[in-house]
């Protein structure tokens, strides 16, 4: 299923000079980044019930990730009706090409479903129950998830994260969710990481083997495809205008800090 990258143009908003304020960006969030690809946290997972801890404060990052994605499609295209062109038609293309990925990917038996979805069997595959998350996302509301975080007595971390996600997507330009959606929530799982859960799932292929191919497609598809699409579609929203460039900039790290609180709730729960 993967996908020929050579084949998805840069779009008009990468030209030379965008390239470099893209690098300049990318440049910014090195340490920040280098600090999340080393967290201690990855050292600390090396049982299936440590890997249980992880998953049940990592599940809420995987569900509201998709807030992220949707409010840039409702931003960047139409979803109502008589449909009318909106904005950019690149960034139509680079936003919808996203959504596809991940509210319709295939999972380890070619069968449709979206990362979220995939990522709840990985947990009942695990032995752990989905009931809470599943009943969270099934009555949350914008108007509602701070109350029903506390209800659910959700991490302190997990409910700082969410709140940071939802803020940004209803409150943000869209030049800065675009950056925190791309370089805040893409491309973050270290090699590291990746080995545990293979030798984890050597000795327990019948509690990992979907969580595995869960990372494995996640590699391939955020850290490769989305990643690129992803930075096409800030170039193309910043443009020419270096106040945006800094806005985007400014976000990205924040949003790599955000991580990085959420990461030390689960490293404490450990």
């Amino acid at each position: 299923m993967k996908r020929d990258m050579k084949h998805i143009p840069f779009f008009c908003g990468m030209n030379t000079k965008n390239s470099h304020r893209l690098n300049s960006l990318t440049d910014a969030l090195q340490a920040t980044r280098q600090q999340l690809l080393e967290h201690p946290l990855y050292h600390n997972i090396q049982s299936i019930e440590n890997l249980q801890t992880f998953v049940r404060h990592h599940v809420y990052a995987v569900w509201d990730f998709m807030t992220l994605l949707k409010a840039l499609q409702i931003r960047l295209t139409c979803i109502t009706l008589p449909w009318k062109p909106v904005g950019n038609a690149d960034a139509r293309y680079l936003i919808n090409e996203i959504v596809t990925g991940e509210e319709s990917d295939v999972d380890e038996n070619g069968k449709r479903c979206s990362h979220y979805e995939l990522y709840l069997r990985a947990m009942t595959q695990l032995g752990m129950d989905a009931t809470a998350i599943s009943q969270f996302v099934e009555r949350a509301t914008l108007d509602n998830y701070q109350t029903l975080a506390h209800e659910y007595e959700l991490p302190t971390s997990v409910q700082a994260f969410v709140q940071y996600t939802f803020e940004t997507a209803l409150h943000a330009p869209t030049h800065v969710l675009a950056a925190v959606f791309t370089f805040g929530r893409e491309d973050l799982i270290p090699d590291m990481f990746i080995q545990i859960v293979r030798r984890l799932s050597d000795n327990h292929p019948e509690k990992l083997s979907i969580f595995k191919y869960y990372l494995e497609r996640h590699i391939e598809v955020d850290g490769d495809e989305h990643s690129i699409l992803g930075k096409q579609m800030v170039a193309a929203l910043c443009g020419g205008d270096d106040q945006k460039w800094t806005e985007a900039t400014q976000a990205s790290i924040q949003s790599l800090e955000m991580r990085k609180l959420l990461w030390n709730g689960i490293q404490a729960a450990l």
